[in-house]
Parts: C-alpha cells; structure tokens; sequence
C-alpha cells in the first residue's frame, strides 16, 4: 500500500515529523517497507508565466521568452517545443541548484542573456520522462516557490501489510489506525446520500448469493468523460502509484485509495437488461481491460447482462463494456465479493489487480453503498451528469461474531498488568464494540475487520495500541548453584575427552532418521514415526546410534579421508509401555574406528584398526570399572566379530566389526569397528582408598597353565582374582602359546604374580600357600593345569 503522507495528514494529523509517524506504523504492525520524497532535493525554481514569445535570431530550435517571475519580467531563452505565451511554467532563477547539482546561472545562449530556465517535469526530477515545460493550472499563483505549490516536500510511505489486515489498504483504514494509536481525531471523509434526480434505473440481481451478497449499481447520465482530472487528485493518485487514465476511470480508483472499495464503471449504452452476478459458463470468453481474452472456468465468477459477460468480478472488467471518452451515460458498480471466490482467479490467468488484491483479502461488506454514493458525489463534481436511484440485492451478509476477552489473560500473553478500563479504552479506540460481561468483556469487531475472530487477536490488538516498545523486555532472571559433584561419579564431559584423547572427534546427529537405517542397523520393523517430519527420508526416531556414524564415515570417505575416528553421545528412543510416556530415551555413547591403526608413519608397519584396538579403547575408557567382554550377536555386526560389554555382569552395550553386508550396502571399502554403550555406567567411578605403601621387598612368582583353547579369558581372570590371597598385590598376563609342547585343542598362559607384605618380609611358606591357592583357583574354576 502506497500513499503520500499530506494525503493522510488530510485526514489524522498526529503532533509527529516523519520519521516518528514510520516508526509508529511499524511498530503497531503496519511495517514502512520504503520512505521517498516526491521530489529530490532543489532550490529558487517558481511559478512564472510567460508573457512573450518571439524566435530566436540564431538558432532555429531556441525561443526568446520574456517571463513574469512575480512582479519582474525576465528574459529566458528556452527550446522546449511547447512553450507559448500565456503558459504558467515552473522558472528556475539565476543562482537555483536543480537535481544532479546543477547550477543556473545568467548567461548567453548564441549571444542572447538568458537569467533562468523554465523546467520540465524531468529537470525537476518528478518524472522518468517529458516531452516538454510542466504547464501549470491557470490559477496557479505567479512568484510562489514550485515545491510549496506542488507540495513536493510531501513524502511517500510504502507500507508492506500482512494478509490479515485488509482493512488498511485505504486511506481511511491507515486514518483509523493513527488516530487510535495517537488518541488524535480522525477527519474520515463525509459521505452523504446523493439524491436521484433522474428516474432511470437498471435492475441487478445475485445468480450466485454466496460468491456475491451484496451488489449495488445506479446510472449517471449526460457526464462529460473529457473532463480533466483535478491537480490534486492527479497528484494522490500517482503518488500512490496509480497512473491518471481519465476523470472517470481516475475516481473509481481514488474512492477505491480513500475508502478500500473497489469500483467499476460500464459504458450504459452497451448493457442489455438486468445486470447480476452468476458464475461463468465453462468455456465462456471475455476480452478484459489488459487486452487478455480469458477462457473462464465455471468457478469463475462474473458481472453480466442479459447478453453477454462483461467482467471477472472482483479482478478486472471487460473491455467491450469498458468506458471511453466517449461515453455520456454510465452504470456505476460497487459491490461486496466473498474472499474465496475471488482469491486465486487472477493468478490463474497470471496477472493481478488492485481490485483482486484486496477483495481475495477482504473488503467491509457494509463498504458498498457508502462508496457509491462517495463516487457518485465526485463524478457529478468533477464531470457533471444526472444520478438514478442505487439499485441494490443483497443477500445473507457475513457476521461478525463477538468475542471474549479475559483481562487475566491479557496479563497472561502480554506478560504485563494493564488495568481493565486500559483495555476496554484501547479497544473503543480501534472501534471495537466492547461490553463488560462478568469481569470480562465481550467485543464485537466491526464489518472491515476480517482479522478479529480468536481472544488472541484482540490482545494483539491491547498489544498494538498500548505500544511494544511500552512493553518492558528485563534480561531472563536465574538463580544459580554449583551442585554438589560425588566422588563416586564422573561427568559426561570427562568420559567425552577420554575418548577425544584417545582420537576420536565427537559428532552431533539428527535424532530422526531414515527408516532403513533402523532396520539395518537395529532390526527395529516398527520404529516411531514423526508426525510432521521435516524431510521424508527423516522420518523415524533412532534407536541406534550406529547408523548416523556410519553415515558419517561415509560422508568422510567420500572427502578422501581414509583414517576416521568418531564418536556421538545422545539420546535414543523405545517404546516403552513401562514409562509414563509410553517411551523411554536411554542416554547412548557411540564410537566408530577406520582406517590405519596408526596414523601413517616411518616408526610401525601399516596395518587396518582391528577389534582389539577398539577393545584397548573401551577398557581404557572403562578402567576404573570392572569390565568384561563376551561373545555377542548383534544385527549391525559380524557374527564372528562382536562382543557385549558387561559391568558387573550387567549388559551396558556391545563392540565388533560392522557387518560385511552393511559395509557392502553402504559402499564402504573396509568395514569399520564399532561400539554402543549406555552413557549412565560409564559415569560411575571408585571411590579414592588409602593403601600403604610397602617397605618390604616385593617377591615375583611366574604361573604358566594349560587350558582348554576356547576358555575365555575374562573367565580365567574372574578365577584368579576369586581365590585370591591378601598378598598378591598384581596378577599380569605376559604369555600366551600354542604348538609344539601342548596339546591339541588346548593353549598355555603365562602370569607374572607380584606378592607384598606391608608389614614384613614374607616367607618362602607363605609364598608358596598363595601360589598354590592361585593354582586351586584356576584348576577348580577352569580346569586349569600346571604347564610341564
């Protein structure tokens, strides 16, 4: 919505400059998306008419005017084509700086004194292009200053409006709005019934009541379409951004910028009987106003006669029925069209209107026969004529249903106390209908404000008129603690940097994810589906968080990077009819491992990450823990090469090479080794326990044993340290063999015992019980026996 700023002062004149009146549309919702002068700036160029006009003595292109500046004849040499005598012109005089900085000066042109120069439109920088002097009115007042008279320090306010506030796309309605935000009083234009003083009349009627409720028309005969259109009117209208066509056509457009009622005016003498609004006939063809002939659908509404189609209502009229400079009686529209039937028709046939942009909208449905009567008033004004009575049907018009507003609420949404009569006062000003109801109040919206049908809407409007920048915004307000830390946990942030110290780097994934992936990677059939994903191929919760490092490793791969090592912690999700919820989300640490053991270097041989580099990282990681490895099945890993990973015999996740198919599927060259653990036993720690350190010399005993092969060793260690003595202060595996020596089927160990007394130095008896019981242990528990 464009429009000059004296045109609204004409109506609200609120005691603030320019900037200040930007600043409070803005802020009230009503953003000022560009602010422009009508004029660049320039100096010293007024009213002149010129008194003479005689040839110039050497050039044939080039006048000698003698020109009345206000009570002082100069002399100006001057080439415009139509410059005469008698004109009133704009005269810049001698020492005027025009736009692009140009300077006059007294001088001579082919040796004749020129002091000035009569301007055009463009020199002046009010227009792209001229063919000649900007004449001015006859009564336009000689010696007055060009930018008082046109009013060119007037500035232009483009608004860029909401959808929802249809209601300010006139005049009148952006009038409303600073007259209720500045209390200051509206001068909203007086329209009065303009009485019929001829009998004609021409019946209308509503084929389609729905698309079209209201819809008024009166005839106007003996009106003169060559009648010029007012300075004034010209001006607001091009400010606006609407081009002058003629009289008639240029005050259906002003009433359309003063009031939001969208216009029409057909030639009378081209209707044949009753004019109404139907739908139109599938296949139906009209020529409109832009030169388009339209092939309608029959969801298409239309105005028409007996005979033919003579406009898409609500968009554009047609161009047979159109009015001319010949035209002496017209038919004078103004009608009321519902939202939608007329939002989207323009689109479709790919052009727009200032008609269908506000009527698809909204229009005030009690607008119609004010604005016809207003338009009716200007074009006997301006172009003379008789006027018939206004013919009207109207049918089952929309309501305006109240609503209920709660001042607690008010309180509640705004975040401030505002005092019951301030609300009731802020919405009277908007011109809301308010009733006080049992502590709350029931408003009812007036017709032109299609926005208002929720209690959110009206504080939205308490918010608006008392002002956001009145609403306080204080800095967020906490308390804060330092909690207490036990010695027997550890933070997250410490598990994360043990694994950064080892070289992995951490990752941040989507908790959504691809539905395949949950079946690869968890055998999950049923995983829980997003109600509104935000990608289709994120349309699950994970349950794993292996396939987003896997994913990852891909993306690095495809980067040339051929060593990753990565980790994530985060939540995943099961459903869980346990939980209050219906879902429990365990807290996940993830790792991933590819590529070269090492990273490349002269000091080792090259090898690829195996399982037990991995496995080295995990007991490093869970050292203070007791932890133990053992053979697992997972749908993510090979069978042959994973294993869960137990805490005091309590399952907290599993460690392998991926899956052979899983690295096929998702073209991995090397399967990666990777790992999943519950996050929350990983943070539990040992407590701190003094153990005096011994003075006595320490005695050192090797036990070799041999065992069965497929004997695990965590289960061997568990024997050991069960049946160990007080004594034995460290058990270490140093050996393992198999071949010549032992037998088939079976495989030898070798331990390094460290055996310390803190109080004395123990005795070849006491060394050699604890040995022997170390032996029992393992002979009773795995069916150990001493190495030969």
């Amino acid at each position: 919505m464009k429009f000059s700023e004296s045109w609204l002062r004409s109506l609200v004149n609120p005691a603030l400059d320019t900037a200040a009146l930007s600043h409070l549309l803005t802020m009230a919702g009503l953003e000022v998306e560009e602010l422009d002068p009508v004029a660049p700036p320039f100096t010293q160029v007024v009213v002149a008419q010129v008194k003479e006009v005689v040839k110039h003595p050497d050039a044939d292109r080039l006048n000698v005017c003698q020109v009345d500046i206000g009570g002082t004849v100069q002399q100006i040499v001057c080439g415009a084509p139509n410059v005469a005598a008698g004109l009133k012109v704009p005269c810049a005089l001698p020492g005027a700086v025009l736009p692009g900085d140009f300077t006059i000066k007294v001088a001579k042109v082919r040796g004749i004194e020129s002091s000035g120069m009569l301007c055009s439109a463009k020199e002046l920088g009010i227009a792209e292009e001229s063919s000649g002097l900007l004449v001015l009115p006859d009564d336009a007042p000689v010696g007055t200053a060009i930018r008082q008279y046109l009013d060119l320090d007037d500035q232009c306010f483009t608004l860029k409006l909401t959808p929802n506030r249809a209601d300010c796309l006139s005049l009148s309605g952006i009038a409303r709005e600073v007259a209720a935000l500045t209390t200051t009083p509206a001068r909203l234009p007086e329209v009065a019934s303009v009485p019929a003083t001829i009998a004609d009349r021409r019946a209308v009627a509503l084929d389609a009541p729905s698309a079209c409720p209201r819809y008024c028309g009166r005839i106007i005969r003996g009106v003169n379409a060559k009648a010029p259109t007012p300075p004034w009117m010209v001006r607001r209208l091009e400010r606006s951004g609407i081009r002058s066509i003629s009289a008639l056509v240029d005050i259906t457009n002003y009433v359309m910028l003063e009031l939001g009622q969208p216009l029409h005016a057909f030639d009378d003498a081209k209707l044949a009987g009753t004019v109404r609004a139907r739908m139109a006939k599938a296949g139906e063809q009209l020529e409109i106003l832009n030169g388009q002939t339209l092939t309608l659908a029959d969801d298409v509404l239309v105005i028409a006669d007996d005979a033919k189609a003579l406009a898409v209502a609500g968009i554009m009229g047609g161009e047979e029925s159109g009015i001319t400079l010949e035209t002496t009686d017209l038919f004078l529209e103004s009608a009321f069209f519902a939202p939608a039937a007329i939002a989207g028709r323009a689109r479709r046939y790919g052009f727009s209107s200032d008609a269908s942009h506000r009527f698809e909208r909204g229009v005030d449905f009690n607008l119609a026969p004010r604005a016809i009567e207003r338009a009716t008033q200007l074009v006997l004004e301006l172009c003379g004529g008789q006027a018939g009575p206004v013919e009207e049907a109207c049918a089952e018009l929309p309501r305006r249903a109240p609503v209920r507003l709660r001042p607690t609420r008010v309180a509640k949404v705004l975040g401030i106390d505002l005092a019951p009569a301030d609300v009731a006062r802020h919405l009277a000003n908007m011109g809301l209908e308010v009733v006080e109801e049992g502590g709350d109040f029931v408003v009812t919206p007036p017709s032109y404000r299609f926005d208002i049908e929720i209690e959110e809407d009206l504080i939205e409007e308490v918010a608006r008129l008392h002002g956001y920048d009145n609403i306080p915004s204080p800095a967020p307000q906490g308390s804060l603690a330092m909690l207490s830390v036990t010695e027997d946990r550890r933070p997250v942030a410490t598990v994360r940097h043990l694994l950064a110290s080892r070289g992995y780097q951490e990752v941040v994934n989507f908790a959504f994810v691809e539905e395949g992936w949950e079946v690869d990677f968890a055998a999950n059939t049923t995983p829980i589906r997003l109600a509104n994903p935000i990608a289709s191929q994120l349309a699950v919760m994970r349950t794993t968080l292996i396939a987003g490092l896997v994913e990852n490793l891909a993306t690095n791969l495809k980067r040339k990077q051929s060593r990753v090592r990565l980790f994530e912690t985060g939540r995943c999700f099961w459903r869980d009819a346990g939980e209050p919820t219906g879902f429990r989300q365990p807290w996940k640490l993830a790792g991933l491992a590819y590529g070269g053991a090492l990273a490349e270097q002269w000091g080792a041989p090259a090898r690829q990450v195996d399982f037990y580099d991995v496995k080295a990282d995990l007991e490093f990681l869970l050292q203070p823990l007791s932890v133990r490895f053992e053979k697992a099945v997972h749908p993510a890993l090979h069978p042959g090469r994973s294993a869960r990973v137990l805490i005091n015999d309590q399952e907290i996740g599993v460690l392998g090479e991926l899956h052979p198919e899983w690295a096929q599927k998702y073209d991995l060259p090397l399967a990666p080794v990777v790992f999943e653990l519950d996050l929350d036993p990983l943070t539990a720690a040992r407590l701190p326990q003094f153990a005096e350190v011994s003075k006595y010399q320490a005695v050192v005993r090797d036990l070799a044993v041999v065992l069965p092969i497929d004997t695990p060793f965590a289960q061997v260690m568990a024997a050991l340290n069960q049946g160990r003595p007080a004594i034995v202060q460290d058990v270490q595996l140093f050996d393992v063999y198999t071949g010549k020596g032992v037998g088939e089927g079976e495989k030898s160990l070798a331990f390094r015992i460290v055996m310390q007394d803190t109080q004395k130095t123990l005795q070849d008896a006491e060394v050699d019980a604890a040995f022997a019981q170390l032996l029992a242990a393992l002979e009773r528990e795995v069916g150990a026996k001493l190495r030969a």
